[in-house]
């Protein structure tokens, strides 16, 4: 079975990649192929910067707090606290 690329998708085998968006620049997770900018983790590239940051995105440091400190979830540090770190 032999699946054709369109002009605006590439596909490889059952999936359907989406082209790249402006916020996926400088990634280097980026693939071009015939043209086609698309992303090698994620078929849809829009959705996943939908609600944020796209978590695969290696152009994209953690944020930062006010103080300089990165944010570290609550529950993660209070084990932290207990252990003596």
């Amino acid at each position: 079975m032999q699946v054709e690329k369109t002009k605006k998708n590439g596909v490889a085998n059952a999936f359907t990649f989406q082209p790249v968006v402006e916020k996926c620049e400088g990634c280097e997770r980026i693939k071009e192929d015939d043209g086609l900018r698309h992303c090698t983790s994620y078929a849809d590239p829009a959705s996943k910067w939908s609600l944020g940051v796209c978590n695969f995105a290696t152009h994209v440091k953690a944020s930062v707090d006010k103080q300089g400190k990165i944010k570290v979830n609550p529950l993660k540090a209070s084990k932290r606290a207990a252990r003596g770190r």
